[in-house]
């Protein structure tokens, strides 16, 4: 009997996110992944039992998880092989006193999550999805939902009202012009926990409007993630930023070959777009705490055990970099311009606005050595303000060697975004050469 057709790496990735319009839905999609190739739950609350060979992970409020192949060698000198990244994306959020109802339609207040391109949010069919936490019998219960169809649209203003938006541009207020609308008052009463309540119940999950104590919900873009370009080259989706690194890290983890020795895993955080400072966030104490408790399991350690395996740790903060533009060339430093479909990026920023120095820049030129592929370089133009990731605020909480990469994209922060289908595999290639140890 001949096995299956291996799965475009690309193809996966679209999987991925489709199963993921939030970042509580993109760590449910990790676990379903996870728990198929044998990884265990653990939680925060309990006393761990962990030995060489345990596949484990650890979810943190639902939006953060983290996971350990646990090795033979103490970590105490080997270290632990860490793959960074965040689950969350710039988005429209509901407020908690959501309802809106203005001029015979109703409407949803909504608050800016992180860093969004606005425009591109208008005009665009939207849908809603997130985590409602519910009264049970026992206490709070979570769930999921998600509408999976068109309900809302941020209707831009028509350009008769407003004649010189093509020459002066356009400004949005974010308090009145962004509420996206969701029907007509004609058409029937409609009031956001009475909506929630009709979606649990297509999940067959029962409750009263009353019982409904905590919403998390974001709007997304209801067109489903696609191939693009004439032939299939491109990714075209929300949330390549950063979901394609979750997915990137995650692959690379189930597809690395055995290495009995060593301890290596990934963390997604949420809340990096807003800052990371919260406790699912990558200024939390969550990387410090669990590296400790492994520290500590090991049969051969010390009380020094947490200090040195931070020290024989290393750790790949991936996040998406900015692709050439072909219409804004001049916005990127002319030495420096990473191509769609060629590869991953190194991000050096001499400020540490990225982490990078020139040993972890080196490292990863190793492992995509090994892996087949040449990485290409990106440091912003030194007249423009830099961005920046997780890798400078776990070197900097950790005291850990960190290097920042990122597949090429355009269109960062855009509702819609776009990569390059080849570079999917690149960087879940460099990452597996990481994870198998290939050091030389």
């Amino acid at each position: 009997m001949s096995s299956p057709a291996p799965v475009d790496a690309a193809d996966d990735l679209l999987a991925f996110l489709r199963a993921s319009p939030t970042p509580w839905h993109a760590v449910t999609e990790t676990v379903r992944r996870l728990v198929a190739a044998g990884y265990r739950e653990l939680s925060e609350g309990d006393a761990w039992r962990i030995a060489p060979g345990d596949k484990v992970y650890v979810i943190r409020a639902g939006s953060t998880i983290l996971a350990l192949e646990i090795g033979e060698a103490s970590p105490v000198t080997s270290g632990i092989r860490w793959i960074g990244a965040h689950t969350d994306s710039p988005n429209l959020r509901t407020k908690p006193n959501a309802d809106l109802k203005r001029s015979g339609q109703y409407q949803l207040g909504v608050e800016v999550y992180g860093g969004v391109l606005l425009h591109t949010w208008l005009d665009r069919d939207l849908s809603l999805a997130g985590r409602v936490l519910v009264r049970g019998p026992e206490g709070l219960v979570h769930h999921l939902i998600d509408a999976e169809r068109a309900i809302a649209r941020v209707p831009s203003l028509a350009i008769h009202l407003d004649r010189n938006v093509n020459t002066d541009g356009l400004k949005l207020n974010t308090q009145t012009h962004l509420p996206p609308v969701l029907g007509l008052e004609s058409g029937g009463a409609f009031d956001l926990r009475s909506f929630v309540v009709a979606e649990l119940a297509r999940t067959k999950v029962e409750v009263k409007p009353a019982d409904v104590l905590g919403l998390d919900l974001c709007f997304y873009d209801a067109a489903p993630p696609a191939r693009g370009g004439v032939r299939g080259e491109y990714v075209l989706s929300g949330r390549l930023d950063n979901l394609a690194s979750c997915h990137a890290a995650l692959s690379a983890m189930l597809a690395a070959p055995p290495a009995p020795q060593l301890t290596r895993g990934f963390v997604l955080y949420d809340h990096e777009e807003c800052g990371s400072q919260s406790a699912q966030g990558a200024q939390s104490p969550f990387l410090r705490d669990v590296t400790a408790r492994i520290a500590l399991a090991h049969p051969k350690t010390d009380a020094d055990a947490l200090a040195r395996t931070l020290h024989a740790s290393f750790m790949i903060s991936a996040d998406m970099a900015h692709a050439l533009h072909p219409n804004y060339a001049d916005k990127h430093e002319p030495q420096h311009q990473p191509m769609l479909g060629a590869g991953p990026v190194i991000k050096t920023n001499n400020n540490q606005r990225y982490a990078t120095d020139g040993e972890s820049a080196a490292r990863f030129e190793i492992w995509c050595g090994h892996a087949g592929v040449t990485p290409q370089k990106f440091v912003t133009r030194t007249d423009l303000a830099c961005g920046t990731t997780i890798g400078p605020i776990t070197a900097s909480m950790a005291g850990m060697r960190v290097v920042d990469v990122g597949n090429p994209m355009l269109s960062m922060h855009s509702i819609r975004e776009m990569s390059a289908a080849a570079d999917v595999a690149k960087m879940i290639g460099a990452m597996t050469s990481f994870y198998a140890g290939n050091d030389r």
